[in-house]
């Protein structure tokens, strides 16, 4: 008999599931995620499970976790503050291609060198003129991102820059040819600095786990789930952790294929944060060949093919005052709910909602309060900001006591998302309580935050909600339709049919809405999904009827759909797959990109033998350093030719490698 322990850190609940023999989920439980201690949540959801099951945790043969918070940092701008060093690049490149907006106001610096797209070198490497700037930008950064131009063709001065940077600073480097082996540069750069961004909060979230799971008697190996599905150790995360953005997720898809057998279905994951939405063809998702997205971040990280949107249980909720009637929409940040928060402060809390409600009229602050983050160590942190933090101290604060101005607001703005600060507000967690959905949390205190929103004015004059019940109605309503609109932008996108228009623009059409709605005028119009909507989520089984009603489609809700990424996070595989490319720079000579310097041979099959069979040597070393066992390794070559003067001409060849095994049990 074997034992499986699966963990998923997510942005409300911890989830712990073990399974036996990977065929019978033998326990389950979850736990609220502590942000200031991940390892607390991670502790009290497996404490549950053992508890449940009875089983000795030195029979556990494999812990594995899965997590949200790398997808959650990205989709709420936080992370650690970080350098960037392009190299061989344009200054105008920076924001031309979206990496100041990535940096959000964290330093850059564009030095020369660089190399051509045949691998040669296109100007030195700028030693003292890197060396300078560290000198100035080193201390008030957590890492740095390196990216050079044509570095998948030659990393020479990524390299050689990855050592000066180590030696002047000691601080962790992401260059970015270790993310990816394709071309685009600027997009290389881009995923280095989010790599580099979570490094902190990753290493972080392994090393607690590993304490705890070992305080706990399991002494397994600890894997983690990547943006694919696949598994891995959790050093191999540690160096890598963007490589585990939508790991929550793709979690949740092995598990949904898991728990259903379905071939072909919409499987939606709905959490405290986010909504993440995948096609499953043949019982397998599609991997994205344009890398991963996350909120407006499209990356090189090879990830399940999932629109992920933010959109979960614990969204903001936003007053929109425009129109006769008024409205809410939700999200994209995730709030702390009011009925959570006032677990911890209650006498204060109820105290502020009650002086709240007895105003005449709606304040702008009104069931809006913040509360630092524990065991965060600012970095780089002055002014305003610092003061800011300061005066927060370490309880639950109301927004009126803390904000004195404009620049207080957004000097708060930044705090939340370095993620130092938590923001409290209304969610739809909160009006799932006041509708009587769900009763873990304060349900006396989401009412009142629910009457505070609900007294805003719309456009005609009146207020939005004359009760608590009828506000929580409109937020719930305004859930179903963006979980529907998240939906069919996936199948829009999905469809082999051209219905001309954007997915988005098509997805929230007045024709469909009404076709979906069965209209019934001199025309007649029906429409609806065509595949089952497997639904995931803690709140899956609260939301999700409503979304099946009003896309006419079948949806089918798990048993244990509120740990379906804890499940995923134990039956799947570890695979490794390594890209590299053969050019042609002349007549005759046929050239393979390595880690160090390119090679030439003479016929275009020698030169791709000799890149698959270091492909196939490092893809097999990665996949025992990531913990693999029984590994299997299968090579495609994809290569581009031309026809020039009746006879065939090489212009390039794309090989992959794929290592694949099961991950490897601890053994007595």
């Amino acid at each position: 008999m074997s034992l499986a322990l699966g963990v998923d850190t997510g942005g409300t609940y911890t989830d712990a599931v073990l399974i036996r023999d990977e065929a019978e989920v033998i326990a389950s439980a979850k736990s609220l995620t502590t942000r200031h201690d991940l390892a607390q949540g991670i502790g009290g959801a497996v404490e549950a499970v053992l508890s449940q099951s009875g089983v000795d945790p030195s029979d556990i043969s494999l812990a594995s976790l899965s997590t949200t918070l790398a997808t959650n940092a990205l989709v709420e701008g936080q992370g650690g503050r970080v350098a960037l060093v392009l190299i061989g690049f344009k200054e105008s490149d920076l924001a031309k291609h979206g990496l100041s907006d990535a940096l959000a106001g964290d330093p850059a610096v564009v030095i020369e060198g660089g190399h051509t797209h045949a691998g040669g070198e296109k100007a030195p490497l700028n030693e003292v003129g890197l060396l300078n700037w560290l000198t100035e930008h080193g201390d008030g950064v957590s890492g740095f991102a390196v990216a050079g131009q044509f570095a998948t063709r030659n990393p020479a001065h990524e390299q050689e820059a990855l050592r000066l940077i180590k030696e002047a600073t000691g601080k962790p480097v992401t260059c970015s040819h270790h993310l990816s082996s394709k071309l685009n540069g600027p997009k290389r750069a881009l995923t280095a600095i989010l790599n580099a961004r979570l490094i902190g909060m990753i290493d972080g979230l392994i090393s607690r786990a590993e304490t705890r799971l070992t305080e706990l008697g399991v002494t397994a190996p600890l894997m983690v789930v990547r943006g694919d599905g696949a598994l891995i150790s959790a050093d191999f995360a540690r160096e890598r952790p963007i490589e585990t953005i939508l790991s929550g997720p793709a979690a949740s898809i092995v598990g949904a294929r898991w728990m259903t057998q379905a071939d072909h279905a919409l499987v939606s994951d709905i959490g405290g944060t986010t909504t993440d939405v995948c096609l499953l063809t043949d019982g397998r998702p599609a991997i994205d060949p344009d890398g991963a997205r996350v909120g407006p971040f499209r990356t090189m990280v090879e990830a399940v093919a999932m629109r992920t949107t933010g959109l979960g249980g614990d969204s903001e909720v936003h007053f929109v005052g425009e129109g006769l009637k008024g409205g809410v929409t939700l999200g994209p940040r995730r709030l702390l709910p009011i009925s959570l928060v006032a677990l911890d402060a209650p006498e204060m809390m109820h105290e502020v909602l009650d002086r709240q409600l007895g105003n005449s009229a709606p304040g702008d602050h009104d069931a809006r309060f913040a509360r630092r983050v524990l065991g965060q160590t600012p970095v780089g942190l002055e002014g305003r900001e610092a003061d800011l933090l300061e005066r927060l101290g370490d309880n639950v604060r109301p927004f009126g006591d803390v904000l004195r101005n404009r620049l207080d607001a957004k000097a708060l703005r930044r705090l939340v998302e370095r993620g130092l600060v938590q923001i409290a507000g209304v969610t739809p967690s909160d009006a799932s309580h006041v509708m009587g959905k769900v009763s873990v949390w304060d349900r006396e205190a989401a009412e009142k935050a629910l009457l505070l929103f609900g007294r805003r004015r719309t456009g005609a004059g009146n207020p939005l909600a004359k009760s608590a019940i009828d506000m929580a109605k409109i937020i719930i309503d305004q859930l179903t339709d963006q979980t529907k609109w998240a939906l069919l932008e996936t199948a829009f996108a999905e469809e082999s049919h051209d219905f001309n228009g954007t997915s988005a623009d098509l997805a929230r059409s007045r024709m469909l809405a009404a076709a979906l709605s069965g209209h019934r005028g001199i025309l007649k119009l029906d429409a609806g999904l065509n595949l089952p909507v497997i639904g995931l989520g803690a709140s899956a089984k609260s939301y999700y009827p409503a979304v099946g009603d009003a896309l006419n489609c079948e949806m089918i809700l798990p048993e244990h759909a509120g740990v379906a990424n804890a499940i995923g996070a134990v039956v799947g595989q570890v695979t490794i797959r390594r890209r590299g490319t053969v050019t042609s720079p002349s007549e005759g000579r046929f050239r393979v990109h390595l880690d160090a310097e390119p090679e030439d041979y003479g016929t275009a099959e020698q030169a791709m033998k000799r890149l698959e069979d270091w492909l196939r040597a490092g893809a097999l070393e990665d996949a025992k350093a990531a913990g693999a066992e029984g590994i299997q390794v299968t090579a495609m070559r994809d290569v581009k030719s031309a026809q020039a003067e009746n006879r065939e001409v090489f212009i390039e060849a794309d090989i992959l490698v794929e290592a694949s095994g099961r991950p490897r049990i601890a053994v007595e």
